[in-house]
């Protein structure tokens, strides 16, 4: 009976091991195996907008959505992301994205720290003199700026660094300055105690939100090759910048300075430059980023280049059946060329086809290839002409064309002169007069009425 109560015990523990397993880890492994991701900016300026991107892998995700207190405003999504605008972020907060992956919600949050500009930096008055050998004490508020744990005043004395401490919760900076100078006894010769003036040319207050800066050089994207004459873009981004609106970005392509278009969006800095050269050689294009005196730089070299294309030429390109035809195609000095397949000698010579034209060459194309390699890239420029081959029906066509004109020209100035002759010559019968009267009868009047004969 002992026995079979523990065997129960032991098939009933194996049983809740087992719904356990069907019911429970699913879903654990089912969060693991597709987690969802927050893409946010870690810190922005207070005021600003930022960009919040919501992805998951879940086969078959529903309900993405994005929880806050802000004002949001949608920016593209589909059945696995979604992006959002955040806008007029005022304080530090905190977003939460939640999808459902089939039965299992799942969830990612992330910390957004607004930073601010101190509103009001005073350096403390200053004595008009001060005795030789006496501590100096310097005074500095701030007032304003966020987060405060994450600015530090700094004074300088021209270049030489003075003090660095962190605010934190306290606007207020002293620093004692041990005044070490001797007094000018050639001025004062009788008062030696006579204090100096102290003279700080640049006492001055820097404020540093601990830069950030990373240790990756900036992602340069130049083309490695040009060609003379023609534009193409440059591209310069740094991830990982706080705060990027600080950072100094410069390009340059060899001697000249680009006038690049920067933009930023979080941490990210990106520059876009547009260059053209005229002359051909190897330039280097440089990308320098720099925040807080700490710079970061990508280097590239592209190569500048002409390339006018193939020159294809025939000696003809009407000839009569039976003509002897010449054929050459040529490029650059570095260029190989290839005429119908017929590759020249070595790149710079030009390839030549010389051929007794048929019918069957009547219509041909010729097409000349010009390969041209810069910086380990080909660039293939190509041509084509047409050759017209004249056959004996051609020769006869063209006979009987020029021998109708002719018969033509000439009737139209035989008829001309015929008709031109009969205008001016022809016999003319001339009628002579005659002295002598003709005789004709002469016709008696017929009588009158009422009037009788004698």
């Amino acid at each position: 009976m002992m026995a079979a109560r523990q065997l129960w015990g032991a098939c009933a523990t194996m049983w809740v091991f087992m719904l356990l397993l069907c019911c429970l880890l699913p879903q654990g492994a089912q969060e693991q195996m597709f987690p969802l991701q927050l893409e946010a900016p870690a810190a922005v300026l207070a005021a600003g907008s930022v960009l919040v991107n919501c992805s998951t892998e879940c086969p078959s995700p529903s309900n993405l959505m994005l929880e806050t207190s802000l004002l949001k405003q949608p920016n593209g999504s589909s059945p696995g992301w979604a992006a959002f605008w955040l806008s007029n972020l005022t304080e530090d907060t905190k977003i939460m994205c939640s999808v459902l992956c089939g039965d299992s919600q799942v969830i990612a949050s992330s910390n957004i720290t607004v930073y601010r500009f101190p509103e009001e930096v005073e350096l403390g008055p200053l004595p008009s003199w001060q005795p030789v050998g006496e501590n100096l004490t310097l005074r500095c508020l701030v007032v304003g700026g966020a987060p405060r744990n994450r600015l530090t005043a700094v004074l300088l004395r021209d270049q030489e660094e003075l003090s660095r401490q962190p605010q934190g919760h306290s606007g207020l900076h002293r620093e004692t300055l041990s005044q070490k100078n001797k007094p000018n006894t050639a001025s004062n010769p009788e008062d030696p105690v006579l204090g100096m003036k102290l003279s700080l040319l640049a006492a001055c207050l820097h404020l540093l939100f601990s830069p950030a800066l990373p240790v990756t050089s900036p992602h340069l994207l130049a083309p490695r090759s040009l060609e003379v004459g023609t534009r193409r873009q440059v591209h310069c981004v740094l991830d990982g910048l706080f705060p990027a609106s600080e950072a100094q970005v410069h390009l340059a392509l060899g001697n000249q300075t680009l006038n690049p278009t920067v933009t930023r969006d979080g941490d990210t800095l990106n520059a876009t430059a547009t260059v053209r050269l005229d002359q051909e050689g190897t330039q280097k294009i440089v990308c320098n980023v720099t925040l807080a005196g700490v710079s970061r730089s990508a280097q590239k070299l592209t190569t500048v280049f002409s390339f006018p294309g193939p020159i294809l030429r025939l000696s003809r390109t009407n000839v009569p059946k039976g003509s002897t035809v010449n054929v050459t195609c040529k490029a650059g000095p570095r260029a190989q060329v290839r005429l119908d397949g017929v590759l020249a000698p070595s790149p710079g010579e030009p390839a030549q086809l010389e051929l007794i034209a048929t019918d069957s060459d009547n219509g041909r194309y010729f097409i000349c290839n010009a390969t041209l390699e810069v910086a380990g890239e080909l660039i293939y420029r190509s041509t084509a002409v047409q050759l017209r081959v004249l056959g004996r029906g051609h020769s006869v066509t063209i006979g009987l064309t020029v021998l109708t004109v002719l018969g033509v020209i000439i009737t139209s100035g035989a008829l001309l002169y015929v008709f031109g002759m009969q205008k001016r010559c022809g016999i003319y019968h001339v009628k002579q007069q005659s002295n002598s009267v003709p005789l004709t009868a002469i016709q008696q009047p017929e009588d009158t009425p009422g009037e009788e004969a004698s």
